[in-house]
């Protein structure tokens, strides 16, 4: 069996025991970036970044099909676009609250908790990674925080 074979063959039991579809991830995408774009937390570090939304959006698009399908659409380093970022445990507490929120609404529940599960963790990588970006090596359990000043505390 050749490894695309083998994805489509993964790929095809994940659909069959989720339901996800590119059309749901596609929903899934859009809902959850309605949501950051109106956030307090959220919406200005986005905004700060995106002035284009459309192309940013059909890449998280790819991003999650690759993260939730293994479809391999998706090509690019997500952690150096987020070691630049000035953010922290509250910014990724509130991603995963909105992107769980999004996930409930819009998936059926198994799916909603095959999404889940896989944002947990992306945002526990991507809090390490920044944390150690920044110089801090973070114990089990540990979280990532910055003082008032934006510097890693």
């Amino acid at each position: 069996m050749t490894g695309a074979e083998r994805r489509e063959q993964i790929t095809a039991g994940i659909v069959e025991r989720t339901g996800i579809t590119e059309e749901m991830i596609e929903r899934l995408v859009r809902g959850f970036y309605a949501k950051v774009r109106g956030d307090a937390v959220l919406a200005p570090v986005f905004e700060a970044r995106i002035s284009d939304w459309e192309p940013h959006l059909q890449q998280m698009c790819a991003f999650w099909s690759s993260v939730a399908l293994m479809s391999g659409r998706y090509q690019g380093k997500p952690m150096v676009k987020h070691m630049q970022l000035a953010v922290d445990a509250a910014h990724f507490d509130r991603w995963l609250e909105l992107f769980e929120a999004a996930a409930n609404e819009i998936c059926p529940p198994v799916a909603a908790a095959h999404f889940a599960e896989r944002a947990q963790r992306i945002a526990a990588s991507l809090e390490l990674g920044i944390a150690g970006g920044q110089g801090v090596m973070l114990a089990p359990g540990e979280r990532f925080r910055r003082n008032e000043t934006g510097a890693a505390q």
